[in-house]
């Protein structure tokens, strides 16, 4: 097949995190076949992680279909791209049937699902624990099957101009005669162990006590006992891609493993994040890639002897968990070294 020819689907409807983490694809892609198309399918709300993407020529947004009416439009609307392949990250049936039914001649997916295999679907297979590997990389094995050499793992999202010009000007005027802008993150979602949200106000507080640091909390929705505090919320009611912006502002954001921690790192800002050291919510999987990224774990055997067993429910408190200490002590380092 001709390079100019090749048309690819990249299919990535899930939550912010997973979509920022597949964003080393398309430039992949494109270094090995720079006159491809390439085109992303995720949900509207995730669409603005690829926005100005030059990598990327058409992101088609992923509406669940409530009757067939709205499947077979959803399916014309892929056909019309006439893709070559498609790469699903996750296995969806719905999806699955989707890219089979719009004529995709090759379409690779994750996992060995029946659907997957009634369909023709080839299939990559994902042995997370063994070895453990980087979320990134294992979305990264989609384009291997296809022959394609990895050379860089590191997502990235594109500002415009304008864009940088607004996240400069944004930090001129909240910092006026401080030094640094540092966006707290209290939010993960439920899906990583997390510090309470009173933790969080008081390590804010400390951390305030720094003339020099100016404290902002990132999260879209106010938390009850942040309310009537001194703390500006910069997220508040605004599109994904204002915050985009904001975030790129930051000159350091602390959360736990969360999407706009993906989502921060992916525009280059320094990242201290609250980790658990076991394998299925592990730095080693779910971390962000670039050097920028940096780590507070609870002591070597915390997890052994005080695991809630559900990582959710875990707030990682106590001497040997993540103390707000630790956590001062690690940016005042990196602070000292800029």
């Amino acid at each position: 097949m001709d390079v100019s020819q090749k048309r690819i689907l990249i299919v990535r409807p899930d939550r912010l995190g997973d979509v920022v983490l597949s964003t080393p694809l398309p430039r992949e892609i494109k270094k090995k076949y720079p006159g491809s198309f390439v085109a992303v399918y995720v949900r509207d709300y995730a669409k603005d992680i690829y926005v100005n993407n030059p990598n990327v020529d058409e992101i088609i947004i992923h509406q669940k279909s409530k009757n067939l009416t709205e499947h077979i439009k959803s399916i014309n609307e892929i056909r019309s791209f006439r893709f070559t392949h498609s790469l699903t990250l996750l296995p969806k049936e719905d999806i699955n049937y989707k890219l089979f039914f719009a004529g995709i001649p090759i379409r690779i997916g994750v996992g060995h699902k029946f659907f997957q295999f009634i369909t023709n679907t080839k299939s990559v297979y994902r042995r997370k624990l063994k070895p453990l590997r980087h979320e990134s990389d294992y979305c990264l094995d989609t384009i291997r099957k296809l022959g394609i050499e990895v050379s860089d793992m590191n997502p990235e999202i594109y500002l415009t101009p304008k864009e940088i010009i607004e996240a400069n000007e944004f930090k001129k005027n909240i910092l006026c005669d401080k030094k640094y802008l540092i966006g707290i993150h209290a939010g993960s979602g439920k899906s990583s162990p997390n510090w309470s949200v009173e933790r969080y106000k008081s390590f804010a507080e400390e951390l305030s006590k720094n003339q020099g640091l100016e404290v902002v909390f990132t999260d879209n929705e106010i938390p009850d006992i942040l309310k009537n505090t001194r703390f500006k919320f910069v997220s508040r009611n605004k599109r994904l891609r204002d915050d985009v912006v904001m975030f790129s502002a930051l000159d350091f954001l602390i959360s736990a493993s969360t999407g706009p921690m993906h989502v921060a790192s992916a525009l280059g800002v320094k990242t201290i994040s609250l980790f658990c050291p076991l394998p299925a919510n592990s730095v080693k999987l779910w971390g962000p890639l670039p050097e920028t990224a940096h780590f507070v774990l609870p002591e070597h055997d915390y997890c052994q002897n005080l695991c809630p067993v559900n990582p959710d429910d875990c707030r990682l408190e106590g001497e040997r968990g993540i103390t707000i200490e630790k956590v001062l002590n690690k940016i005042n380092e990196l602070i000292s070294e800029k």
